[in-house]
């Protein structure tokens, strides 16, 4: 029985990742509470556990007193004597309990507190994974899908977590085997304790574009801002620490096979790359691309408010279907965007 306890729990260490020691100290305790009812709740019961000589001994420690004033705690030097022929007033015997006589309901106590402690090991660890790889993105394998919700349970690593349909992109359709790559966007620590995971999250392609443009992850070309409506197109504002390194080029990369892996790990997103300027007019000129801007006049009151002029026929694709490039321009850099069409721009 010895033998196939402590293989069960190296099992457990390999399977769950869950250290043995951590795992003992929690069987210790659970048979120490479950036993101890026994003994009016006297703290008299003790387990040790050596897992290098595959032993387990239960037993309870008694004081050897001259007249029992608790009858749970204390034993006669006569009574003691039967167990340790030693036995002296002031000393203490142990009495080993053989596991049969815990019983059925010490023995439910005892598999319900171990039951627990091995969730809580587990949560700890998943609290670990997520922790560790806070603001990050990570490749998931989808285990299951509900098909009523169509929230997707995913592992990472050894740990597992929701990723809700809100968070998925609109063209997801995600299936059991399946990997994704997720942005860990909030721990269980700050999340109520539940991780959030997210494919919608604008740092996904912030972690992305880090991943596929060496520039980025080196500090060469750095990204200043991120606008995103996921599923369909994202705005990107980048520039460069190095005069001789093209920010918008090293993003699309040789024949745009850099931004085109990206789109390709977002489901054909588009992405709109853009050079940021500390002069306004010229950035909100550039986040509203692809259309030609005539002029962009910011408000001298400081509300980063402005009026941008544009050639009649660039009037929808400046402001975009459903009104999506300028609500992702003004997103990107800030500012209250207005809009108007060269023929109205005298009033």
């Amino acid at each position: 029985m010895n033998k196939e306890f402590f293989e069960a729990v190296q099992l457990l260490e390999t399977e769950k990742g869950i250290s043995s020691e951590y795992l003992y100290d929690k069987i210790k305790a659970a048979i120490i509470s479950a036993t101890r009812s026994t003994y009016g709740n006297r703290d008299i019961v003790v387990c040790d556990i050596d897992p290098e000589a595959q032993s387990m001994r239960v037993y309870v420690r008694k004081n050897v007193v001259e007249e029992i004033e608790d009858e749970y705690a204390d034993m006669t030097v006569e009574q003691a004597r039967a167990y340790n022929k030693n036995a002296v007033v002031g000393g203490t015997v142990e009495i080993d309990l053989e596991p049969k006589k815990f019983g059925r309901i010490v023995a439910q106590t005892a598999k319900s507190v171990i039951r627990q402690g091995i969730r809580e090991a587990e949560r700890e660890l998943a609290n670990k994974e997520f922790s560790d790889r806070h603001q990050e993105v990570v490749t998931a394998k989808i285990q299951f899908v509900d098909s009523e919700t169509g929230d997707a349970t995913i592992e990472i690593g050894r740990a597992t977590a929701v990723l809700s349909r809100n968070e998925q992109l609109p063209n997801d359709s995600l299936e059991a085997g399946q990997l994704v790559k997720v942005y860990v966007a909030g721990t269980p620590e700050d999340k109520g304790g539940y991780a959030q995971i997210s494919r919608k999250h604008p740092g996904l392609v912030k972690r992305l574009c880090e991943t596929e443009v060496p520039e980025i992850y080196e500090g060469v070309v750095e990204i200043i801002s991120v606008s995103r409506e996921a599923g369909s197109r994202t705005k990107i504002s980048v520039k460069s620490n190095d005069e001789n390194v093209d920010p918008i080029g090293a993003c699309i990369g040789p024949r745009g096979a850099r931004v085109n892996n990206i789109v390709e790990l977002l489901g054909g997103e588009k992405i709109d790359i853009v050079r940021y300027s500390e002069d306004p007019t010229q950035y909100i000129s550039a986040a509203l691309a692809p259309a030609d801007i005539l002029s962009v006049q910011t408000e001298p009151d400081g509300s980063k408010s402005c009026h941008v002029v544009v050639p009649d026929n660039q009037l929808s694709l400046a402001i975009g279907n459903k009104g999506q490039n300028v609500r992702l321009a003004a997103k990107l850099t800030g500012w209250k965007i207005d809009i108007k069409p060269l023929s109205k721009s005298a009033e």
